[in-house]
């Protein structure tokens, strides 16, 4: 199961993409769309010129296999493109542990391909730091409702 141009393009807009080394908010070497800078790259210097966003998509088709990978494990019935690209996009998000132990691959895996986008939007949360408590995040909500739209796509 490989993501389609189409999931990749939604995926560098739900994730937002950077042509130049920045700083995320862990404080790691990061560009792209999330790409964390290896050892090596960081020592050949490998984007000191930053990336177009021809680079940013290359990059990004790379970074994304390890998605691919799990979703092609882990989902035993068949999915159309964009039921690919969805999957792919949530396990690029909340990796691959999360999708393996989720009522979502549970529900799909047992037929229930119409389950999908309910169990889409229960992952719209983030802890708040200061209470500890999972709390709706607007940007979260916003990415569930885009993957759940895909979803349903013919």
């Amino acid at each position: 199961m490989k993501m389609s141009d189409a999931g990749l393009k939604m995926l560098k807009e739900l994730e937002g993409s950077v042509k130049h080394i920045y700083r995320d908010s862990a404080g790691l070497d990061t560009i792209g769309v999330g790409h964390l800078l290896t050892e090596d790259e960081k020592k050949t210097n490998k984007f000191k010129d930053g990336l177009t966003d021809e680079q940013i998509i290359d990059l990004l088709r790379e970074d994304v296999k390890h998605a691919e990978n799990a979703v092609a494990s882990l989902v035993k019935v068949n999915l159309n493109q964009n039921q690919i690209d969805t999957l792919i996009s949530f396990t690029f998000n909340v990796g691959r542990g999360a999708l393996a132990s989720s009522s979502l691959l549970r529900k799909l895996n047992a037929g229930d391909h119409d389950a999908v986008p309910v169990e889409l939007m229960k992952w719209n949360k983030l802890r708040n730091p200061k209470t500890r408590k999972l709390e709706a995040s607007k940007g979260l909500t916003k990415r569930r409702e885009r993957e759940a739209t895909c979803w349903v796509m013919i």
